[in-house]
């Protein structure tokens, strides 16, 4: 009885041990999930056209995993990159932010968390990984696929009587002394935005070399200059154009007046990308729209082009603690159904992965797609200037427009800025 007490007494002791464990392990795996319901992933943006259905996004992932997720933007007419040095400065490092790649991409590597091992990966196209490719790893998703050059409204050119759309500067010169004609504005100039000028427009010449990369690196070498250059030269012709027959106060004209103007039918293009397609489309739904290219000679076959590339890329900093779940975010962002429906219906973005169909998109991603189908497309190249460059060239540009520059000045400029940034 003894013998038989004391097994008893054991398995009794046994039995409130299994309990005492099994509620200890239940108990942290209740911890467990409510620290992951505590987990907050900050992401600093800079994409200001989606930043609404960016945070119903996030909520729909908070929804799903419990994971609450802050997203901050800072674009438009404002400077990302030096609220993002800002952000870092002050030790308010978010987990996920935005990285252009190239130079970009080497300037920040060591903050960057290697992503080549992401499920995601493997569907991005070759050429939508070149930007954050660095030592053949990958440090970066990319957001899309983006393009620009005069985005026109084809309504007033039909009411202007022009029937076939400019491919060649003396075209784009008659097609906007048309539209003066019949009472409207030709180009909405929003030169008030440093970034429209120094980013995208200057981009233009850049592009139009005979190998842009070569180019770069000739200027950062002292075997090429700005002044002097043949496509520099034309590019003035350009610009002059869009500014006689821009709207007035160009200088005061910032991003979201010159899309106002235009999609109110107050003028009749404007250079932007496909990217402004949910702003235009809340202004006035279903406009008809296209896609004109940005000529700098006379040589159609060389200005039949539009500027196609990745705007950003989304990255994970390597050192946040929440680096794992900022990973698990993009994954999803990329892979799953309600991402990808935010991709696609939701942002209205060229997919950069081959698995997700672009459709619906816009009248504008259609005219985008189109050229790349027909290999008609020339590159983004701001990414590879020296770090700062474009800001200082959207000033002088500006300086330029305001006429407190010459040519030749702004040319001088031009150079004077590429020489005291580069490395």
């Amino acid at each position: 009885m003894k013998f038989k007490k004391t097994a008893v007494l054991a398995m009794a002791t046994s039995a409130m041990l299994a309990f005492s464990a099994c509620s200890s392990k239940t108990s942290n795996e209740s911890a467990d999930k409510k620290a992951d319901a505590k987990t907050t992933l900050n992401v600093f943006q800079f994409k200001v056209e989606i930043a609404d259905e960016l945070e119903k996004m996030a909520k729909e992932y908070e929804k799903e995993t419990g994971v609450k997720v802050n997203i901050k933007t800072v674009g438009g007419g404002a400077d990302y990159g030096a609220a993002l040095k800002s952000q870092f400065a002050s030790g308010n490092e978010p987990d996920i932010f935005n990285n252009g790649g190239f130079n970009e991409a080497i300037t920040w590597k060591d903050k960057l968390e290697d992503l080549s091992d992401q499920p995601w990966a493997k569907d991005v196209y070759d050429e939508a990984k070149v930007p954050m490719t660095v030592d053949g790893k990958l440090y970066g998703m990319p957001m899309n696929l983006e393009g620009y050059g005069f985005i026109y409204n084809k309504e007033l050119f039909e009411k202007a009587g022009i029937t076939e759309t400019p491919k060649t500067l003396d075209e784009l010169k008659a097609t906007a002394e048309k539209l003066e004609k019949s009472g409207t504005t030709p180009f909405s100039v929003g030169y008030g935005e440093w970034w429209i000028l120094g980013i995208h427009a200057l981009n233009v010449p850049f592009a139009q070399q005979d190998n842009p990369d070569q180019f770069i690196k000739d200027l950062s070498a002292g075997k090429a200059k700005f002044a002097g250059n043949e496509k520099f030269n034309q590019f003035f012709d350009l610009f002059d154009l869009t500014i006689k027959y821009g709207n007035k106060n160009p200088l005061t004209t910032d991003y979201n007046t010159q899309v106002t103007q235009f999609a109110s039918g107050k003028t009749a293009m404007m250079q932007q990308g496909n990217w402004a397609q949910p702003m235009i489309d809340k202004i006035t739904p279903n406009m008809k729209l296209g896609f004109l290219p940005m000529p700098i000679s006379n040589d159609k076959d060389k200005m039949d082009k539009l500027f196609v590339g990745v705007p950003n890329n989304w990255v994970v900093n390597k050192n946040s603690k929440n680096k794992e779940e900022a990973k698990k975010f993009l994954n999803w962002m990329a892979t799953s159904k309600t991402g990808q429906t935010y991709m696609v219906e939701k942002f209205k973005f060229i997919p950069a992965f081959k698995n997700i169909e672009g459709k619906n998109l816009g009248p504008l991603a259609d005219d985008i797609t189109k050229y790349m189908k027909e290999n008609k497309t020339l590159s983004w190249n701001w990414f590879k200037y020296p770090d700062g460059a474009t800001n200082e060239f959207g000033a002088t540009m500006q300086a330029y427009v305001g006429k407190q520059k010459d040519k030749n000045q702004m040319l001088e400029d031009l150079q004077k800025t590429w020489d005291k940034l580069k490395k």
